[in-house]
């Protein structure tokens, strides 16, 4: 039971570091290299550390990369709001009755939601579409 409680921590905190570097590169005025990356989380964790993690987060298409002298820079491949999107889409696709999970999806938005996604798929009859 210890090493299953020890390798679930490290697993979260290889998310929290995904998380973490993600947001970081976001932030950025462009792309950053894995030294950049390191340096600007003060060290922690090690540069061999990012490199594996940026590319882990690379083989899961969540950063582009390009060649930067000796190593790679890297870049989100979309923005906060679009990787909340492709984590819902990746559900909904991964269920067999779409219709059963969008209707479940849709019954529990709040009317504002409900109102904006109408808007945002055309059928908002206030706005002409």
């Amino acid at each position: 039971m210890g090493a299953d409680a020890h390798g679930q921590g490290t697993k979260r905190a290889n998310g929290e570091r995904e998380a973490e570097i993600l947001n970081l590169l976001q932030q950025a005025d462009g792309a950053l290299t894995p030294g950049e990356v390191a340096e600007r989380l003060g060290g922690k964790p090690t540069y061999s550390t990012v490199v594996t993690i940026l590319t882990r987060m690379y083989a899961k298409q969540l950063l582009t990369r390009s060649p930067r002298g000796r190593a790679y820079a890297y870049t989100p491949v979309t923005d906060d709001p679009g990787f909340a999107a492709r984590r819902m889409r990746t559900v909904l696709e991964g269920r067999p009755d779409r219709e059963a999970v969008l209707a479940r999806f849709a019954d529990g938005l709040s009317d504002a939601d409900a109102d904006l996604l109408r808007q945002l798929l055309g059928s908002d009859p206030q706005h002409g579409r």
